[in-house]
């Protein structure tokens, strides 16, 4: 059931996007870095949708929590303390993951936004509102789906994060084959 709700929050856009916007932008522009990003959102970063960051921040965290683990002593004894230090390791991750996304989503919508993306918003007000809606928007769908996957884990299922990656990338499937021929 948590894969479907992936697969619809990933064609479901952020509140106050001009859709056509990005179908246009992605017509002209097709740059190999955002067909990979949009690779693994499932679709997500070319609709802008609620889940347009994916699980990205999470696995940038994890990657960053495990290089400090080397650097930072404090955090490599919190590794070998068994269980409760890999918990506590987990958890900065999780905040750290909350970060990276506000910071990711606030990117995006102040850059898009500057070449149109949320249409016409003449005013100040209008253009922040729409920005805080955009970025809560975007790290609420990541920490979902970082929950999604640790709940995945949890279950036994196998590891969740993978899972959600790997059904955004079959998702783009067709998609891609239609491009290719």
């Amino acid at each position: 059931m948590m894969l479907v709700v992936i697969r619809l929050g990933s064609q479901m856009p952020v509140p106050g996007v001009n859709t056509s916007f990005f179908a246009n932008y992605f017509a002209n522009n097709t740059n190999e870095a955002f067909s990979f990003l949009n690779a693994f959102t499932g679709g997500g970063f070319d609709r802008f949708s609620i889940f347009a960051l994916s699980i990205t921040p999470y696995i940038t965290s994890s990657i960053i929590m495990q290089l400090l683990t080397i650097a930072i002593p404090r955090l490599e004894e919190l590794q070998r303390d068994g269980e409760t230090g890999r918990k506590k390791i987990a958890e900065i991750t999780r905040y750290l993951t909350i970060a990276l996304s506000i910071i990711e989503s606030l990117a995006m919508a102040i850059g898009f936004g500057n070449q149109g993306l949320f249409g016409d918003t003449s005013s100040k007000a209008q253009y922040f509102l729409v920005i805080l809606t955009a970025v809560v928007t975007m790290t609420a769908g990541s920490a979902l789906l970082m929950w999604f996957g640790e709940r995945i884990t949890e279950n036994g299922v196998g590891n969740g994060i993978s899972i959600i990656l790997m059904i955004n990338i079959i998702a783009r499937i067709p998609d891609d084959l239609m491009n290719l021929f």
